[in-house]
């Protein structure tokens, strides 16, 4: 694990190359340095399990039963989440060195291929991802090709807590989002799109994560948040904004969905200090197609699906206002 790090008065970077991984979030606030990142150490990185930061390919979120049918074929995947496919398989995106493209003191740019049946997805996919500062915001690119159709869907997978508190649950959280996706206890989806008035999943006016949790089925059957919010506009608006008394983090994104997760499982991850999380300790905000959405045709109009030689780019955006 090689580390990096890009830096400017207001946020201090770190990345490494395992994984492509957004390690660390340093906000520089006015009486001291505050990592805003649920994480861990380098040496004790390979031990979590939980995708801290890491860049998440070639497909985030779940795949049903582990397949996939394309052009005619079947393709079957590792199954490494019960009986489905989660995070691209067993050796994902998070899980393998990416190359050093390029580096400056204010950008990183990482590459990796995705080999032909790679964790048995069909399609060779060169893929790239660029962190880089500017000012108070963090922006992070993907962009990939691939020489056959294929199920792609890259993203991060920072956690976040803005405070550094035992849990999230008084973060208040909005998400610009009429719509979220239910699913079965195993995360895949298992209803239509659903409207958020009158549920628990109504973030489009901030309110405090805790406010709502585990108030409806929706939510007991995953033990939290841990769905796709329908994104009602696109990347030149207000993705999301997580809030605490004295900072402030607004996340904007070109994906249609963004998956939220309240770490409802975190419990017992190695933390920075050598003990460990607890349940929701951080949440995770994951820009991305709908899950499973290469089975369901419903989902797939919103995208999941690159075609050959077809260019894949999308970007996600983290400013931190104090």
């Amino acid at each position: 694990m090689n580390l990096f790090t890009i830096e400017n008065p207001f946020l201090r970077i770190t990345l490494s190359d395992l994984g492509a991984t957004w390690l660390s979030c340093v906000v520089k606030m006015p009486s001291e340095e505050r990592e805003v990142l649920v994480t861990t150490s380098a040496k004790d990185w390979q031990k979590q399990t939980a995708f801290f930061g890491a860049t998440i390919g070639r497909y985030a979120n779940r795949i049903a039963n582990a397949e996939y049918s394309l052009n005619g074929k079947t393709y079957r995947l590792a199954k490494n989440n019960g009986n489905h496919n989660l995070h691209g398989g067993t050796l994902g995106g998070d899980k393998v060195v990416w190359k050093v493209e390029s580096q400056s003191e204010q950008a990183v740019k990482f590459s990796y291929i995705f080999a032909d049946n790679e964790e048995g997805f069909g399609g060779e996919v060169k893929a790239f991802v660029e962190y880089r500062l500017q000012g108070n915001e963090l922006h992070i690119s993907f962009d990939a090709t691939t020489n056959q159709d294929t199920p792609l869907c890259l993203t991060n997978h920072a956690y976040f807590n803005l405070q550094g508190s035992r849990n999230i649950l008084d973060h208040k959280l909005m998400i610009n989002a009429e719509a979220y996706l239910p699913v079965d206890s195993s995360g895949i989806p298992n209803a239509p799109l659903k409207k958020v008035e009158g549920t628990g999943f109504d973030f489009r006016s901030a309110k405090k994560i805790g406010q709502d949790l585990l108030a409806d089925d929706d939510q007991k059957a995953v033990k939290g948040y841990d769905h796709a919010f329908h994104l009602a506009k696109n990347s030149e608006n207000l993705t999301a904004c997580l809030t605490v008394e004295d900072l402030k983090m607004e996340l904007r994104t070109s994906m249609p969905a963004l998956q939220v997760y309240t770490g409802n499982w975190l419990k017992g991850q190695p933390n920075l200090t050598n003990g460990e999380y607890g349940d929701y300790a951080g949440v995770a905000l994951e820009p991305e197609f709908f899950p499973n959405s290469v089975n369901q045709p419903e989902l797939l109009q919103f995208g999941g699906i690159t075609k050959a030689r077809e260019n894949y780019y999308h970007t996600i955006s983290y400013r931190f206002i104090i």
